[in-house]
């Protein structure tokens, strides 16, 4: 469903420092916050990505991606496990289809 997502992420080379920074999301910690502290994909602030078109993304990012149900930074709901891809271990989240 849909051709476009809003998605922010949380990338990190590290599967350890992934999973801390699922640790402090399941804690309550505000998505954008985490993503900030942990994320080595500095391109954005709050790991936000924007909108990105089907196709736009790697394979295993897009499909979790358009899989989640949108939510917000403050009660996210994000990709438990962590996904793995090219660029290391992505904690995904989503504000947005169309």
């Amino acid at each position: 469903g849909g051709t476009s997502v809003k998605v922010r992420h949380i990338l990190c080379e590290k599967q350890s420092k992934c999973l801390e920074a699922l640790e402090k999301l399941k804690g309550g910690t505000r998505f954008d916050e985490v993503a900030t502290q942990y994320s080595e994909d500095k391109a954005r602030q709050g790991g936000d990505l924007g909108w990105m078109v089907r196709g736009s993304m790697v394979g295993p990012f897009q499909e979790a991606a358009f899989n989640l149900a949108p939510s917000t930074v403050n009660k996210p709901i994000f990709t438990d496990p962590p996904i793995k891809t090219k660029f290391g271990y992505h904690i995904i989240m989503v504000e947005g289809k169309k």
